[in-house]
């Protein structure tokens, strides 16, 4: 299933993201990889969790950030959640449609038995009306 927390910039989704992996980590058998847009929330993360900084894989637009997350799946079947911090920025979504992306996660979700929690840099009431029911956390 994909989830999202929303809420504009500056808000506390990054938090909130953390604390959900780290308390996730605990509780779930299998892996946790958590994408961001650099290090920088490295030492944050329990050091169970796998961290892969996007911008050093030269992704350029959403399509290449799927096929990244497919690769992803590919290499660890044991693999259960994985949480995108600045999901926008990281699969070169700004300013654009969303719905396509987010419904490929969704099949892949579906197809690998993985959840995606995602933290998106909108108000819920931006979001468009297909995807307001997979919002968990409105800030």
């Amino acid at each position: 299933m994909v989830q999202l927390i929303v809420g504009n910039k500056g808000k506390g989704k990054t938090k909130q993201l953390l604390d959900r992996v780290n308390s996730e980590i605990k509780e779930i058998s299998g892996n946790i990889v958590y994408l961001d847009k650099s290090t920088k929330h490295m030492y944050e993360l329990n050091n169970k969790v796998r961290l892969i900084d996007v911008s050093q894989f030269l992704i350029e637009n959403s399509s290449e950030f799927v096929g990244f997350v497919c690769g992803i799946l590919s290499q660890d079947h044991d693999l259960q959640q994985m949480y995108f911090d600045s999901f926008l920025k990281i699969s070169h979504l700004e300013d654009q449609d969303i719905i396509a992306t987010i419904e490929k996660l969704e099949r892949l979700s579906k197809a690998f038995d993985v959840n995606f929690i995602l933290s998106i840099s909108k108000d819920a009431d931006e979001l468009p009306a297909e995807l307001k029911d997979k919002v968990i956390i409105s800030l």
